[in-house]
C-alpha cells in the first residue's frame, strides 16, 4: 500500500512540474510554438533554422545559415541562463547529407568537449528553403 501511495505522490509531483516559456526578446512572437521550454532545470529548445530573426530571410551561404541557426539557439540558451556547454543532446536535420562536413566544421566551434550526444538526419524538406534545422536539450 505504501508503494502505491508513493507512486501516486511521485506521479502527481511530476505532472505538476512547472513549465516556463523561454522567449528571448529577439524572437518573433505569435508563433504556434515556444522558442524554448524549461522544466525542472532541463531546457528544450525548439528547432531553429538559420533564418534571420528580424527579416526571416535565410543566408545564401550554407555556413552562414548554420551559424545563424546556432546563434538563434544561443539566444534561447542564454535567456534560460544556460550555454552551449550545458547541452546534453542535439538533433541536426539536413536536406542534403553532402553538407554534413561543412555543418560539422561550424558545429564544433560552438559545442566544445565533451560534446553533447547528437543525431544527424537527412530529410527531404524543411520550412521554406532552409537546409538545416537544429534542436537542443540542455540541463
Amino acid at each position: 500500500m505504501r508503494i502505491i501511495l508513493l507512486s501516486v505522490i511521485l506521479a502527481a509531483s511530476l505532472a505538476a512540474a512547472d513549465k516556463k516559456v523561454i522567449q528571448p526578446k529577439e524572437f518573433p512572437t505569435g508563433r504556434p510554438f515556444s522558442p524554448g521550454i524549461l522544466v525542472d532545470g532541463t531546457l528544450y529548445v525548439a528547432g531553429q533554422t538559420g533564418s534571420d530573426l528580424k527579416t526571416g530571410k535565410l543566408p545564401e551561404e550554407f555556413e552562414a545559415e548554420v551559424k545563424q541557426a546556432l546563434d538563434n539557439i544561443g539566444l534561447v540558451l542564454k535567456e534560460a541562463g544556460k550555454g552551449f556547454g550545458d547541452a546534453v543532446a542535439v538533433q541536426v536535420y539536413l536536406t542534403d547529407m553532402e553538407l554534413f562536413p561543412r555543418m560539422n566544421a561550424i558545429y564544433t566551434t560552438y559545442f566544445k568537449e565533451p560534446r553533447p550526444a547528437r543525431t544527424t538526419v537527412g530529410v527531404a524538406k524543411l520550412v521554406g528553403t532552409a537546409r538545416i534545422e537544429i534542436t537542443v536539450t540542455a540541463k
